[in-house]
């Protein structure tokens, strides 16, 4: 819901339309108590998406300075400062997944990292923010394609990891656009001069690069971003719209070349042409969103390349029509 509501905020911020500001404070004020307390939040079980929600605080708080939203942000820094980590110092993605990061946890966490160190602490994290995407990149990426798996365990242990690598079987396209995004979004508070800017703008070319390579003939992104000819794989809306979105982004943030930009955009008429149906009332339905699909848990989720390519489509899930808005936004569709 947050990914959707950072879309609502971009809105806000492009149109002045308080619409979305209002939207957006009453899903946080129905989540946080008088007392600055997040309903039904547990820090003991440092799941690292209970982070992401934290950014739509800090304009909450510039402009109404409300003290609860303050609060909030420092419980959730304090998530971040007792996060469990590999041995190499990379956040687990939950509590029940010892020694494994996952991709969508950069997404999660860095960008509120990120603005909360340089917001509060005159980015004195920012190298230990950059330490996470170098780990990522280190450890999840294929050799073969430049592209990276869903996730790594360190230990090797669980029984989805290779046991060389660590690394989960398969090649997400939700997962590329987790890590586009989470690239775009964290080198907004990274500044020019910090020595680790320069390396994050050169993994946004790398994984730009070899996204673009992995291209069906639509412009669009096969679920298993690698194998197209998987038996039951098919296009899949939100991986599309994320890496269609940090393609946008970069350009306009002159991380990218701008030819990436006329991909963005043939991609994205692609996308409309693809997955959007609008009905007789101008309400449109967003197709082909890839299910929640993750690895172990009970039942035990075992990432092979077909447990993704059999996972239920939904219609109109948040992560297609968050990176659909956006990808807009950056395109001025």
């Amino acid at each position: 819901m947050s990914l959707t509501l950072s879309a609502f905020e971009k809105l806000y911020q492009q149109t002045k339309d308080k619409k979305y500001l209002n939207y957006i404070k009453a899903y946080a004020d129905e989540l946080i108590d008088s007392n600055g307390n997040i309903l039904k939040y547990d820090i003991n079980e440092y799941n690292i998406d209970y982070v992401n929600p934290g950014k739509l605080l800090f304009n909450l708080y510039e402009i109404t300075k409300d003290k609860r939203y303050q609060t909030v942000i420092e419980q959730l820094r304090k998530q971040i400062a007792s996060q469990p980590r590999t041995p190499s110092g990379g956040f687990w993605h939950k509590q029940i997944y010892p020694n494994q990061m996952w991709i969508d946890g950069l997404y999660m966490a860095e960008p509120f990292y990120a603005q909360y160190t340089v917001t509060y602490e005159n980015g004195k994290s920012l190298d230990d923010i950059a330490k996470q995407f170098e780990l990522a990149h280190d450890h999840l990426k294929d050799l073969k394609t430049g592209l990276l798996y869903h996730a790594w365990d360190e230990s090797k242990e669980i029984g989805w990891a290779n046991r060389e690598t660590g690394t989960s079987p398969t090649i997400w396209s939700r997962g590329i656009g987790w890590y586009m995004m989470a690239l775009v979004e964290t080198l907004d508070y990274f500044p020019k001069n910090h020595p680790k800017q320069k390396e994050l703008v050169e993994f946004l070319n790398e994984i730009a690069q070899n996204a673009v390579k992995a291209q069906s003939s639509s412009g669009l992104w096969y679920q298993v971003t690698d194998k197209p000819e998987l038996q039951g794989n098919f296009l899949e809306s939100s991986g599309s719209a994320m890496i269609i979105y940090g393609l946008a982004k970069g350009v306009n943030k002159e991380y990218l070349p701008s030819s990436y930009k006329k991909t963005a955009q043939k991609s994205f008429d692609a996308f409309i042409k693809e997955f959007v149906k609008t009905n007789e009332n101008n309400e449109i339905t967003i197709s082909n969103v890839s299910s929640n699909v993750g690895l172990g848990g009970k039942p035990f989720r075992d990432g092979t390349n077909e447990y993704y390519a059999k996972s239920k489509t939904k219609d109109n899930s948040s992560p297609a029509l968050a990176a659909f808005l956006l990808s807009a936004i950056e395109l001025k569709k």
